[in-house]
Formats: structure tokens, sequence, C-alpha cells
């Protein structure tokens, strides 16, 4: 068992972390495949996909870590009427997009009949947005539920980058628990909601933040370590980071505006009505304590690609795997990488965007989407006891 950190390493930890950058023994029952497994009982939908926005504002008192916008700005994908039209969805200039999100109907009626249905939580990479998580959204949608994504303040390509919102990563969790408070409240959508079928998603940082959401908490010395120890690991020097500030000007802020967030940053931000949790590629993994991860009776699934080089099986989706209980991950094999797991690129986006588009030879980017949505449907039917 790690402790939590003492006033010294967590200094320690603010001058590393500030010049250098921060990313983005096995239970009996827990399962590593190194193919995607379908859940057999899983078929593709042919339904429609609608999309819509929310923008929620919390009341109470948070930690918005210096976004200029105190909101949470929301992207919803839910089950469209058949009579809805389907709209390309992209990222970038109109006439030239950097990114193909698919097809969604925007606005659209929501499709009639089928009860109440499951909502899942979406929450995206460090410095992303809600939108790289349309891919998944979508097929979610499709297959009859409704997913919601945030836009997580400060840490989002949708708005200016804040030294709190990349230092700060624990209170991303406070980020979904707020969102589910309003989808719960929404005048157009809880009525289709089963408050007691909520699942939360998410890549990379977000992986890590739907894990804080089902009970795992941070010791911030392990990322000392970490990065004292390899200080060139990409996961220590980010690529999203490259326009902040200096080191010395991050920490200043950082210790002015965050003193309370830091101080409660090994507390649980575990959200009872969570019920299942399905993570991608997760960062961080080895920042969560053995304990809770070991307290965690949630259903969990991981899906990795084995040449990540930010994220890495061994000191992540393994050792998440492995102190979880009945936790399943999945190892994509050959050149499956981090960012794969983004939205498609367009030619436009894979000669300005090398870094997030360009995949390894052999990998297929649209089809690994396919085969971890179809995964993604699969958990959350087969968990949440819906159809």
């Amino acid at each position: 068992m790690r402790t939590l950190p003492s006033a010294r390493r967590v200094l320690l930890f603010w001058l590393l972390v500030a010049g250098a950058g921060l990313l983005g023994g096995a239970s009996p029952l827990a399962c590593r495949a190194t193919s995607p497994r379908p859940h057999p009982e899983v078929s593709p939908s042919a339904g429609k996909a609608g999309v819509t926005h929310r923008s929620f504002k919390p009341t109470a008192a948070r930690n918005w870590r210096g976004a200029s916008k105190q909101q949470l700005d929301c992207t919803i994908w839910y089950p469209a009427s058949p009579e809805a039209h389907e709209a390309a969805q992209q990222i970038g200039p109109p006439q030239h997009p950097l990114f193909l999100m698919g097809e969604a109907a925007p606005d659209a009626a929501f499709e009639p009949g089928g009860g109440q249905r499951p909502l899942i939580l979406l929450s995206h990479g460090t410095g992303g947005s809600a939108a790289q998580m349309a891919w998944l959204g979508t097929a979610l949608a499709r297959a009859g539920m409704i997913a919601v994504a945030v836009d997580h303040p400060g840490n989002n390509a949708s708005d200016h980058y804040t030294p709190e919102g990349f230092l700060l990563w624990w209170e991303r969790a406070t980020d979904l628990s707020e969102v589910l408070d309003g989808m719960l409240a929404d005048t157009e959508f809880a009525p289709h909601i089963d408050r007691k079928l909520i699942g939360a998603a998410g890549f990379s940082l977000g992986g890590y933040t739907v894990l804080e959401l089902a009970g795992a908490q941070t010791d911030l010395s392990a990322m000392v370590e970490h990065c004292h120890e390899q200080p060139q690991d990409t996961a220590c020097r980010v690529p999203e980071m490259k326009d902040l500030p200096p080191g010395a000007t991050l920490l200043q802020t950082v210790r002015k505006t965050s003193g309370e967030s830091l101080a409660r940053s090994g507390d649980s931000f575990a959200d009872p009505r969570i019920r299942a949790v399905f993570a991608i590629a997760p960062a961080l993994g080895y920042t969560l304590t053995d304990d809770s991860l070991r307290q965690i009776r949630l259903p969990v699934e991981i899906v990795v690609g084995a040449a990540d080089p930010i994220a890495g099986p061994a000191e992540n989706a393994d050792r998440l795997r492995a102190l979880i209980h009945g936790a399943r991950e999945t190892v994509l094999p050959g050149g499956v990488a981090h960012y794969t797991f983004l939205d498609l690129c367009t030619e436009t986006g894979k000669q300005e965007l090398p870094v997030y588009c360009v995949d390894n030879p052999g990998v297929d980017r649209n089809a690994i989407h396919q085969q971890v949505s179809l995964e993604a449907i699969g958990f959350f039917q087969k968990t949440l006891r819906w159809r």
C-alpha cells in the first residue's frame, strides 16, 4: 500500500510536473485477452443517432480550474426517430475539417417507444474535447442508449488550456457527477433515463476519470516517483501541454489558486449512481492506490492498444486489471496505439496533426472503433442488465 504524499513530496510533485509536463497479485476473476471479444449477445444496431448540446451550470462551489467559462458544456448523442435526417459531424473548418465524427441528426426527435434507457457518461483525454468521443457516443446512441460527453474545464480543445486544467486531474470526476445531476434534471432527457442504469466510459485521462467514479483514489507520490525515474517518458511530457507557460509560472499559478484542491487530491470521488465503467487506454493508472482499486466492486472493462507509448498496458491497464476484482481487459494487438482512439482524421488532419492522426502501418482506425464500440455496447447491456 502506498502512503499519501507528505507536504514535502507534494511540493516535489509540483516542481517536477510544472517543469516536465503531465499526461494525459491478480484477482482470480480478472481476465486478460489479446484481441477484441464482443459479448456474444450483441449485434450491430441499425438505429439512428441524434445529437444535441447542453451547458450545465452547477450552483455549488467548485473548482473551475481557471476556465474562462464556468459551465459544463456537453454533447449528447441519443436514439433518434427513424425519420431523422443524419448529417456529417466534423471538427475543424467546414471546408477543411481535421476530424470526422460520423453522422448524427442535429436536435432530432427522440426515438418513440423503447421505455427508459441507460445513460452513459463520457470523458475525453487530456487536452481533448467532448467531440472526440463522438465515435463511441454515436455507436451507443444507435444501440438505444443515451451518451453525454463533457468538455472538462481548463483541459479541453474547445476553450483555452489552463495550468489547473492539466494539473488538477482528480477534479474531472466532479465534472461527470454534476453532468449526471444536470441530465437527471433536464426536462427533455430525464423522462427517457433509467436512473438505475448509469454507466461511464472514458479515454486516456478520461479512463482514469471514470475509474475515480468507481472509487479509485490518487496517490500523487506515484507520479513523482515515475517521472523522477523516467523523465523522458511520454506520460511525463505530453504533447498537449506545449503551449502552456513555463514551469515556474505553472507552479506559481496552481499553488495560489488551488491549495484546497491539492489537499484533497487523495480523496474519494466515487459516485454511487455509477453501475459500470468502461476504460479505454486509461492513463495515470499507476497513480491509483492499490487499496482503493481492490475495493472496487463495480463491473470494470479495460481496452488498450499493445503499442500504446503513453498509457502502456504494463503499468496501466495490466495493473488495473490485476487489482480490480473481476476486471476484464482486452489488449488490441499489432500497432494499435494511444491516439488510435481519437475520431477519424481527414487527409488535412493527417498532414497538420500527424501525432494524433497518423496510425502505425496496418492499423485501420475505423475498424478499431467499430470493434471497441461493439465491446462497449455489449458490456453495458450485460452489466446494466438492459436488453
